[in-house]
């Protein structure tokens, strides 16, 4: 088994589709907690250790995916020759690269501190249930949603739990949910609810590439269910949907008692908001006509939300002080 094999079983440059959202809860936190953002040394290595986690998670997840849906990617002519199916790869050989990207994320976890590693299950239960979601329901989608959403999530408990261990989960203050105080609140929270509906938006318009295929093994995307047309709204609702989300994070620079503000983000969501509903809606109509027309939408599809992602990262990445 070649190094290339494996970068391309798990399909290594989608890493730079998520990397932002791991990197977006690593900022929050730390301006949060008023540290210096890119500060690395021997004695503080978080970022790198952030890093190597979100490869295993993302190794991982990837790997599960693959040999829960071998049989459904031989019987799709736009997958069969995928690692699996094809006899590329066996899978023992499959299983122990999951086995080593599971053990990277838990590695890497326990070196951040013992919340992260405690909380490691959360991602591996979701990714091990994806697969299964599409065999059942058109839910599917928000489910790798919510999977990516742990991404922002599990970055900002990284560097937070540090400081203040499992309070900056279950929050301080009361002792009942009513009136506690949680640090995730309000930004962190819009920001992975926008990434898992922004993700959501992708995947069903990535769905459809297979409606006939989907139809005929009864997986249960949202395309084969409902139709293309009713996708198209959905669409623009998801998309409407994170923009609002991530909006309302923005929005709260000027509520909180802090020394400084992202000047640049409301902008970058507007724009890039933009921009999807664009190619989600003109694009996606043209995608209809043929094979070629749908490769076409499927790229440019990809390319805009891996932008949207960097994007609304560099705006997080600038900020500037709040005048007295």
């Amino acid at each position: 088994m070649k190094w290339k094999d494996i970068l391309d079983f798990v399909k290594i440059e989608h890493t730079l589709f998520s990397l932002p959202f791991v990197l977006m809860g690593f900022i929050l936190a730390k301006k949060q907690l008023g540290e210096e953002v890119f500060e690395v040394s021997l004695s503080n290595l978080d970022l790198f250790w952030i890093i190597l986690a979100a490869i295993g998670a993302r190794g991982l997840a990837m790997a599960l995916n693959r040999l829960i849906d071998k049989e459904i990617d031989a019987n799709n002519p736009r997958t069969a020759s995928r690692h699996l199916p094809s006899g590329k790869m066996t899978e023992f050989e499959a299983w122990s690269l999951s086995i080593a990207f599971l053990a990277t994320l838990l590695f890497a976890s326990w070196r951040l501190n013992m919340v992260a590693l405690k909380m490691a299950w959360l991602p591996v239960i979701a990714f091990v249930m994806y697969p299964y979601t599409k065999r059942f329901s058109w839910i599917c989608h928000f489910w790798i949603g919510l999977c990516l959403a742990l991404a922002p999530a599990g970055a900002w408990v990284a560097i937070s739990a540090d400081t203040m261990g499992w309070e900056s989960i279950v929050g301080v203050g009361s002792d009942t949910w009513i009136g506690r105080e949680f640090a995730w609140f309000p930004e962190l929270f819009f920001i992975s609810m926008g990434v898992a509906l922004w993700i959501t938006a992708f995947d069903v318009n990535y769905a459809r590439m297979d409606v006939e295929v989907d139809i005929r093994q009864g997986i249960h995307s949202f395309p084969a269910t409902f139709g293309l047309k009713t996708t198209k709204g959905l669409s623009i609702a998801l998309t409407l949907g994170w923009s609002i989300c991530f909006l309302f994070a923005g929005l709260s620079e000027y509520t909180d008692l802090r020394d400084y503000r992202y000047p640049l983000w409301i902008p970058s969501v507007i724009l890039m908001a933009t921009v999807n509903l664009y190619v989600m809606t003109s694009h996606a109509s043209k995608s209809e006509s043929s094979s070629l027309d749908m490769e076409k939408f499927q790229q440019l599809l990809f390319k805009t939300s891996m932008l949207t992602g960097w994007v609304l990262l560099a705006s997080l990445s600038f900020t500037e002080g709040m005048i007295d």
